[in-house]
């Protein structure tokens, strides 16, 4: 029997993915599934949740396990063949909060915060101590499983697990495979979908869509070009940003416009702020997404469950495929968050990097993919010098390097001055207690 692990089961919709998928997948059915969480109430939402899609979909075939506290991690993840991360450390209330509040004081404004700039730097320092204990925790009662790791920031995360710890790792986001796809409908391109090719690699986030071909093998790049050129020259829309990168650098990337809006110096500026009118980019949107998804959850949780006649459809996600390719040894191909071992010849090798990767018996199996474009090499690299310096902080527990990583964060570097940047890292620091208790 497999046993699947979720740490983190209190994030109710994105569990009821995950493993609804692996209750849809016959290889998995019979699963042992234990979920793990800090949160009380939010634990027992998920099992009444899970329990029903088992019931409805799996015939009850799965056994469904709730572990509650820290004292019960280590029972929770004994003999687990597969753990999936969903963390978030701090939560909205007060760590979100915190990192878009203090850094407004300085003039740093922000959209998400959860993978780069200042608030994914604080993120990334308070999850990786968590991350050690489960680390230490697998390496006593489940040291062969392969943990999935979907928490953000996803590239300093996973490369932190992939260097500094024993656990087989990979990080998983479904940028990727809605990439391709959304960039198509959105140029009215959807004749191209069907029996299309494409090669995507680069980092979490900023993974770059190289190569795109109709299924008689032609270029679709230059059309896409064209009528992204076109859109942001006439109108308003969401994913401004990255038609802009299109313009600018010749390649598509994989996350929206909203994430990658703060990822460089180029958007979010003060001597500029016609540009976020421009651009269409949601200052503060993360914070408001956590605030209508809180007033209205228990809304949410009440439709989802249907009077207990909840039923599930397997997702694009990737988690449940990866398992099965494990399981049954058949081989499927992912857009997995692995270590730069040689695959993008211009990106460091301490790198965590996004790239197409072979899953099957023997696990993840990362493909060489060569050099990226130089430009977006470099692009990559402003956002991977941030990620290693947080995860040199986190390792090193040395306040400087907090500071290093802060000045070394492309849109922070751009706004504010290394003064600033110190008194900001130590208002946050100071600000998020105990969660960065390590750091004083």
């Amino acid at each position: 029997m497999v046993k699947i692990t979720f740490m983190g089961a209190g994030s109710t919709v994105f569990a009821r993915n995950v493993l609804g998928d692996c209750m849809c997948t016959p290889s998995l059915w019979d699963a042992e599934i234990a979920l793990y969480d800090i949160d009380k109430t939010r634990l027992e939402e998920s099992e009444i949740i899970l329990k029903a899609i088992n019931k409805n979909v799996n015939f009850d075939r799965a056994t469904i396990k709730t572990y509650l506290g820290v004292e019960n991690r280590k029972e929770a993840l004994r003999g687990a063949n597969f753990v999936v991360n969903a963390i978030q450390v701090g939560g909205y209330d007060p760590c979100t909060i915190i990192d878009f509040e203090i850094p407004k004081k300085y003039g740093l404004k922000q959209t998400i915060a959860d993978t780069l700039g200042i608030g994914g730097i604080m993120r990334g320092l308070r999850t990786i101590p968590v991350l050690r204990d489960f680390a230490r925790d697998m390496e006593e009662v489940c040291p062969d499983a392969l943990f999935l790791n979907y928490t953000n920031p996803m590239a300093i995360l996973t490369g932190y697990m992939q260097r500094y710890t024993k656990i087989k790792t990979v990080g998983l986001c479904h940028s990727v495979q809605v990439c391709s796809e959304g960039l198509l409908k959105g140029l009215g391109m959807e004749d191209k979908l069907e029996g299309r090719t494409e090669l995507i690699a680069g980092i979490n986030h900023m993974a770059w869509l190289l190569e795109l071909k109709d299924k008689d093998g032609n270029d679709l790049y230059p059309e896409i070009k064209k009528r992204a050129a076109e859109k942001n020259a006439t109108e308003k829309h969401h994913d401004m940003v990255r038609y802009e990168y299109i313009k600018h650098l010749g390649y598509y990337c994989t996350e929206s416009s909203e994430h990658n809006a703060e990822y460089n110096p180029f958007f979010i500026k003060s001597k500029y702020p016609e540009l976020i009118d421009r651009f269409q980019i949601p200052l503060d949107e993360y914070p408001r997404r956590c605030i209508r998804q809180i007033e209205g959850w228990e809304k949410e949780k009440n439709d989802i469950l249907q009077n207990g006649k909840i039923t599930h459809e397997r997702s694009h996600e990737y988690a449940s495929y990866i398992m099965e390719a494990v399981v049954t040894n058949k081989p499927i191909k992912i857009g997995g968050n692995v270590l730069n071992t040689g695959l993008i010849d211009n990106l460091p090798a301490d790198a965590c990097v996004e790239v197409p990767c072979l899953v099957d018996g023997r696990g993840i199996n990362p493909c060489h993919v060569g050099r990226l474009p130089v430009q977006l090499a470099g692009m990559n690299m402003t956002n991977i010098n941030a990620q290693l310096m947080t995860i040199e902080a986190a390792v090193t527990k040395k306040r400087e390097h907090i500071y290093q990583a802060a000045m070394l964060e492309p849109h922070t570097a751009a706004e504010l001055s290394i003064d600033d940047i110190v008194k900001m890292c130590d208002e946050l620091i100071e600000a998020h207690g105990d969660y960065m208790k390590e750091y004083r």
